[in-house]
């Protein structure tokens, strides 16, 4: 099986490639708000230079819980700045690549498997009590 960071990325540059994929804080969590039923997976995304920033771990926060209460999948990145490459973020506006959301595929299209195998990571790791695991990006 392929490394669950490998699954994120394939699952990550489906969505973006369809359209379901929306990277930052307030522009997910409006997602979330207005159709969390939508929401496919949410990977949060935090580096040694947003560590101590207080408002980013509230938010954090709220979106973990909901993602608990919705039966969302949820991964930690521990490299922002990755995650913003990866996204094709060449401005290195890290702020938005701190949380991104998948959303679903629409109705009648095929799974993604990738995104099936970091659900079953995600499911995985909670019956360990790892409730958001921490997934390694593949390096550039």
């Amino acid at each position: 099986m392929a490394s669950e960071g490998s699954c994120l990325v394939e699952a990550m540059m489906c969505a973006r490639d369809e359209g379901r994929l929306t990277a930052g804080v307030y522009e997910c969590a409006k997602i979330m708000n207005d159709d969390p039923d939508s929401v496919a997976f949410c990977v949060l995304a935090m580096d040694e230079e947003f560590e101590c920033d207080i408002a980013l771990q509230i938010h954090f926060t709220l979106i973990q819980a909901f993602c608990f209460d919705n039966d969302i999948s949820i991964v930690r990145v521990s490299d922002a700045q990755r995650l913003a490459e990866l996204l094709g973020d060449k401005a290195g506006q890290l702020e938005d690549a701190h949380c991104v959301l998948i959303t679903n595929p629409t109705e009648g299209s095929w799974e993604d498997p990738a995104l099936e195998k970091l659900h079953v990571f995600c499911a995985e790791s909670r019956s360990c009590h790892e409730w958001v695991p921490e997934v390694t990006l593949p390096a550039r």
